[in-house]
């Protein structure tokens, strides 16, 4: 075989399996809104209705005849049908759509169909027919449905190259979309699922979207929870196994849980000590199956060929197709009462003309014929009616009996009553709208009872599972070795959940986020690390060693892609300062210049804008040089006054350019802090302006040796203290910037 030879027959292989596939196994049609199987149990049901249930196994049997694969996938479908509750009726045990109990064994359980199927499903005279699978029987092409039935079923299948997701709809809801389509007026189709539940709609998209379906959870005291009601697609079996799964992930905190469902469901929730049944509903949600998303893609299949529809459109075709039927039936309707009255008239004048009567002395069966002829013939003509040889056949052969019982009075009012239906049918003809309109306000009036609206559709907002999520994993970071994960013990840990992310900057000026995991090799001096926060921020205030000018910046790490390397000053610079506190203030001391009138500045750290980690920032101190930068909580005493000539804060010109100054290497600030401390401060003036400057030779050892006994007892104090405050807080400072 050649290589085109076997392409041409992979190709018409394919596209056979997969038009198969598409039409008669996995997309319903949306004219009857039924797979294949669904309709072949349907028609098996309509052919054996007596009235009285019947064996599904005697029915799955039957529906052999049309249906060419097993008894099992026949069965699956007919309890599935069944327990949808609109067009069979059960006897038995079918199972439990709550707790998933399976159907007791088809020879012990009974079926047959509803009122409502018989009177919206079947019509022998308008159905088009097709031989079955193995040319032996005739099957429906389609069922002359006047409902969107897979609207009111939903409808779940995958084919090959397209699958279809209809969520189930409200019996009421849907026929009253019907009619509000009839009167030509705008509607809306939720859904609604026979386990209940609430449904959130806002992403519905008129079944092209989503809709969020969580479980009815009643608070029952402080401590327990009760759930009435489960979302679509689960059972009572199956939420419960999530629940306690996500309890043993230590993701929600529960003490015991039972179940009490039979007809209704019930399961009893008893939380933990020092959990809010708040909390524990948020979590339920957030982390359980008692919150689900359901997909819909409206998939079906319409006039023979695939198409994505919405839901609207499906209630826009089905009622079209109602109007149809409705058309034909009446017609239907129509040509009975013609036959039936021209039949009725026929048999009148023979017997109240006495034709019969004639026919006494005839010999033969053609002398009959012709005698009864021309008997009929000036009554026929006068009533412009035709006799054909069936009814010339139908009149020989009626009965003694008939002719000496007929009643002319009951006769004519009979034939008034087909006349009257007659007027009837061809009235609705003529307003074939109101007269569907009328048809589907019956049917509500007579079946709308028996299937109210079970899924409540409210608005609830969608639980963050991060906000939520429990923090029950411990996480350390060893200093010495710079790792960090849930399986290192180390100088730092932190409490995490698997939502959180970390985050470290490093001396050399890069940062990176990266997730909760086992372990991870942090390659540098860390500056910082913590639990991300996207609303921290972070100053650094750094310098480029070619200009010596140095710049502040604040930011925050809000947008990013997990471990990949950042940086927060650019390359070829030096930090100077680096901290993840807000309320703290500046204390700059300057480099030591001649005539210098003023030896440091202050500013607080909240007075900058936040600009991006990207961001240059903003220069300090004009030109002059920085010696060194410490920062101060706002609520701890510092241990020095400022001198009688200096500034108070805000009030320098550097101040007012934004605390501009310049950078030099080689910078360490001791001698310059023992010069503050002796009390030899400048006069007020500008940042930086050149001034006499006291000689330190001046100062005696004893008041050097004293100056720095209180300073390093001053710095241990703010050292503690910082450490206090940063232990409050969930990231980690590095030795680098505490003092």
């Amino acid at each position: 075989m050649s290589e085109t030879s076997l392409n041409r027959l992979y190709r018409k292989n394919f596209l056979e399996y997969a038009s198969y596939v598409i039409k008669d196994r996995a997309i319903p049609d949306v004219a009857d809104g039924l797979k294949p199987v669904q309709r072949r149990i349907l028609w098996s049901l309509f052919q054996m209705d007596d009235g009285r249930f019947s064996k599904v196994a005697n029915v799955i049997g039957h529906c052999m005849q049309y249906h060419p694969h097993g008894d099992r996938s026949i069965g699956d479908a007919l309890v599935a049908l069944a327990n949808r509750g609109f067009f069979i009726e059960r006897q038995g045990n079918f199972g439990n759509i709550l707790t998933g109990d399976e159907a007791s064994a088809a020879r012990y359980i009974e079926c047959r169909l509803t009122e409502l199927a018989r009177e919206t499903l079947f019509n022998r005279r308008i159905t088009d027919f097709v031989p079955s699978y193995d040319g032996r029987n005739q099957e429906p092409l389609l069922l002359p449905a006047k409902l969107p039935v897979v609207l009111l079923l939903g409808a779940e299948g995958i084919a090959v190259g397209m699958s279809t997701r209809l969520l189930p709809h409200n019996f009421q809801e849907v026929l009253r979309a019907q009619i509000a389509c009839l009167r030509d007026q705008e509607f809306r189709l939720y859904p609604d699922f026979p386990q209940g539940g609430r449904i959130e709609v806002s992403d519905y998209e008129d079944g092209q979207g989503r809709v969020r379906n969580r479980a009815r959870i009643e608070v029952d005291g402080s401590k327990n929870l009760v759930i009435r009601e489960i979302p679509w697609g689960t059972t009572t079996e199956s939420l419960i196994g999530s629940i306690e799964l996500a309890a043993k992930k230590g993701k929600v905190r529960i003490a015991s849980i039972d179940d009490y469902t039979t007809d209704a469901v019930e399961i009893n929730i008893r939380l933990s000590r020092g959990v809010t049944v708040d909390e524990g509903i948020k979590r339920l949600y957030a982390h359980t199956d008692c919150e689900m998303a359901h997909t819909s893609k409206a998939v079906v299949i319409q006039d023979g060929v695939p198409v994505e529809t919405t839901v609207t459109e499906v209630v826009h075709y089905c009622t079209g197709r109602l109007i149809e039927i409705l058309r034909l039936e009446l017609r239907l309707l129509i040509a009975d009462c013609e036959e039936k009255l021209h039949w009725l008239t026929l048999e009148q004048i023979f017997i109240e003309r006495r034709i019969y009567k004639e026919i006494e002395e005839c010999e033969s069966l053609e002398k009959v014929r012709s005698t009864v002829r021309k008997g009929m013939r000036p009554f026929l003509e006068e009533q412009d009616i035709r006799m054909t040889d069936d009814d010339l056949d139908r009149l020989l052969s009626l009965k003694i009996r008939r002719i000496s019982r007929f009643d002319i009075e009951t006769h004519r009012n009979e034939m008034g009553e087909i006349r009257q239906t007659m007027k009837e049918a061809h009235s609705n003809l003529d307003s074939i709208v109101d007269y569907a309109v009328a048809y589907l306000e019956s049917l509500l009036d007579r079946y709308g009872r028996d299937h109210p609206r079970l899924t409540s559709v409210e608005d609830f907002s969608e639980i963050d599972v991060k906000e939520v999520a429990i923090r029950n994993l411990k996480a350390g970071f060893n200093c010495q070795t710079g790792l960090l994960g849930t399986s290192i013990k180390g100088d730092r840990t932190f409490a995490v959940s698997e939502y959180d992310r970390f985050v470290f900057f490093l001396e050399d000026g890069t940062y990176r986020v990266v997730p909760v995991q086992d372990k991870y090799f942090i390659d540098g001096k860390v500056l910082y690390i913590g639990v991300l926060d996207r609303e921290r921020v972070f100053t650094a205030v750094y310098g480029q060693k070619c200009t010596g000018i140095a710049y502040i910046k604040r930011f925050r790490v809000d947008s990013f892609i997990l471990d990949k390397e950042y940086r927060f000053f650019s390359d070829g610079g030096s930090l100077l300062f680096f901290t993840a506190e807000e309320d703290l203030k500046l204390e700059i001391w300057f480099q030591r210049k001649k005539r210098m009138r003023k030896r440091k500045d202050e500013a607080l750290v909240s007075d900058f804008k936040v600009t991006s980690d990207s961001a240059k920032g903003v220069q300090l101190c004009g030109r002059t040089l920085v010696s060194s930068i410490r920062g101060i909580p706002l609520d701890t005493d510092d241990g020095s006054e400022p001198g009688e000539g200096e500034e108070e804060e805000g009030s320098s010109e550097g101040n007012e350019d934004g605390i501009e100054g310049a950078l030099e290497e080689s910078a360490t600030g001791l001698d310059d802090e023992d010069a503050e401390e002796d009390g030899s401060e400048e006069e007020a003036g500008p940042c930086g302006e050149d001034d006499a400057a006291p000689d330190p030779g001046s100062i005696s050892p004893e008041d050097l040796v004293r100056k720095a006994g209180e300073l390093r007892e001053r710095s241990s104090r703010t050292v503690r203290e910082l450490e206090r405050s940063e232990e409050d807080e969930e990231g980690w400072t590095g030795d680098l910037f505490r003092d």
